[in-house]
C-alpha cells in the first residue's frame, strides 16, 4: 500500500539499495556518449520500479516517466551519467573496473539519488501530475544536454520545470546551496596559432620569433579582465598550454596557445572573444607575424529561474532543515551542462555538500582518489522527494 510522503523515510533496506546502486555505477564508469551499460542499468532499475522508460534520447540519454492522477503539471529531476578519462587510485572494493575511466565527479552519486527518489515516489499516490527522471549523457563534454534537447527532450517529455544538483566537496556533508540567477559560469575555449619564421638560435635577426609574440599575447590577455571588463562583473581568462615546434637551438616557426575563459553574462562572453581577437591581431601585426584564433563556446552559463530557486529552497528546508540551507550562495566559476537545459526549461541547479575532510567527502572533484560520500545520498533523495511533493502535491507550489 502506498504511504504518505510525510511519513515516508528511506528505510534501512532502501538506503542499502541506493548505496548498492551507487557502488555498481561507480565500478563501471563510461565516458560521454559511450554510457551504454550505464543507460541500460538505469533503464532496468526504473522499469523494475514501475516507471515508464524511454532510452536513446540524445544518444545514450534515458528518460523515465511516472504519472499519478490526472494533474497536468510536470517536473523533471536530472542526473548526469558520464565519468572522466582518469585511472582511479582509490582503495575501496567498488573501484573502477573500466581502465581509463572513473567517476571522479560524483555522477554515480547523482544517478543513485535520482533512482532513490524514483523508488520512493513510485510508492506514493498523493501527488497529481508527472515526474520525469532525466539521465543525461556527456555532461563533462558540455554537449549532452543540447543533444537531448535536439532530440526533442522538451517537446517529447514536457516539463514545467527541471531541477538538478551537484555534490560539492569542501562544504559540510548534507548542506544545501543555491541562488536565483547565475550560479555557474560559461566556459569558452580558445586556440591561438601564431605563425612566424623560424631559424637558427644564433641568428635571431633573420627570424620572426613567434615565441616572443606568444609571450606578449599571454601577458596582454590578462589585461582584458583588468581593463575591459566592468569590475562589478566576473570573468576569468586562463592560458593553460603553450607549445612550439622549436628545439633547443632552433627558434620555432609556430606557437600554439590554448586556454579557456569563464563568465556569467553573454555580453561579457562576447567582449572576451572580441578583445582577444583584437589583441592577437594587433600584436602579431606589430611583429610581422600572422595569427589564427579559434574560439568555441563550450558551456552556457547556468542561470536559475527565480521562482524555481524559491521552490527548491522551500523543499530543501523542509527536507534537510533550515539551518542546512543557503538560498543565496555565491556563484562559482566552474561550468555545468545543466545551463543548456535551464535555457530551454525553467529550472534550478543546486549544490549538496559532500564533506570537509579528505576521504570523508572532502577530496576535490576530478581527483584520481575522489569518491562520492555515501552519507549524503539520503539527503539528496529527501530533497528530490520533497521537491516533487511541493510542486505536485494537492497544495503544490508553482513549478
Amino acid at each position: 500500500m502506498a504511504t504518505s510522503w510525510m511519513e515516508q523515510t528511506m528505510d534501512v533496506a532502501l538506503a542499502a539499495q541506493v548505496r548498492q546502486w551507487r557502488h555498481r555505477l561507480h565500478a563501471y564508469p563510461e565516458l560521454g556518449f559511450g554510457e551504454h551499460e550505464t543507460a541500460r542499468f538505469v533503464a532496468e532499475v526504473l522499469a523494475d520500479l514501475g516507471v515508464s522508460v524511454q532510452t536513446g534520447i540524445g544518444g545514450t540519454g534515458v528518460v523515465g516517466t511516472l504519472t499519478r492522477g490526472s494533474g497536468g503539471r510536470s517536473i523533471g529531476l536530472r542526473a548526469d551519467m558520464d565519468g572522466l578519462a582518469l585511472d582511479e587510485v582509490g582503495r575501496h572494493d567498488y573501484c573502477s573496473r573500466n581502465r581509463g575511466a572513473m567517476h571522479a565527479c560524483g555522477h554515480d552519486g547523482h544517478m543513485a539519488m535520482v533512482l532513490g527518489a524514483a523508488a520512493v515516489l513510485a510508492d506514493l499516490d498523493e501527488f497529481e501530475g508527472t515526474v520525469r527522471f532525466v539521465f543525461q549523457p556527456a555532461e563533462e563534454h558540455g554537449r549532452g544536454a543540447q543533444a537531448m534537447l535536439d532530440d526533442g527532450l522538451a517537446t517529447r517529455f514536457p516539463m514545467d520545470a527541471i531541477y538538478g544538483l551537484h555534490n560539492l566537496p569542501g562544504v559540510p556533508a548534507g548542506s544545501f546551496q543555491t541562488r536565483p540567477g547565475p550560479i555557474m559560469a560559461s566556459e569558452d575555449t580558445f586556440e591561438i596559432a601564431i605563425m612566424g619564421r623560424g631559424g637558427h638560435a644564433a641568428r635571431p635577426h633573420m627570424v620572426v620569433d613567434p615565441l616572443v609574440v606568444g609571450a606578449e599575447i599571454v601577458l596582454a590577455l590578462q589585461t582584458i579582465v583588468a581593463r575591459n571588463v566592468d569590475p562589478q562583473q566576473a570573468a576569468v581568462v586562463s592560458c593553460t598550454e603553450f607549445t612550439t615546434d622549436g628545439v633547443r637551438n632552433a627558434i620555432p616557426g609556430e606557437v600554439i596557445i590554448r586556454g579557456d575563459t569563464r563568465s556569467y553574462e553573454s555580453s561579457v562572453q562576447g567582449l572576451l572573444e572580441q578583445r582577444m581577437r583584437d589583441l592577437c591581431t594587433g600584436i602579431t601585426q606589430a611583429h610581422g607575424a600572422s595569427v589564427r584564433v579559434s574560439y568555441r563556446h563550450e558551456f552556457q552559463p547556468t542561470v536559475n529561474d527565480e521562482r524555481c530557486a524559491g521552490v527548491a529552497v522551500q523543499a530543501a528546508r523542509r527536507a534537510l532543515g533550515s539551518e542546512r540551507v543557503d538560498g543565496n550562495c555565491a556563484p562559482i566559476m566552474a561550468s555545468e551542462d545543466f545551463g543548456a537545459l535551464a535555457r530551454a526549461i525553467p529550472g534550478c541547479f543546486a549544490f549538496l555538500g559532500n564533506g570537509l575532510a579528505p576521504g570523508e567527502g572532502g577530496t576535490p572533484l576530478h581527483s584520481r582518489d575522489y569518491d562520492f560520500n555515501d552519507a549524503v545520498l539520503e539527503s539528496g533523495v529527501d530533497y528530490y522527494v520533497a521537491l516533487v511533493h511541493d510542486v505536485l502535491g494537492s497544495a503544490g507550489a508553482v513549478a
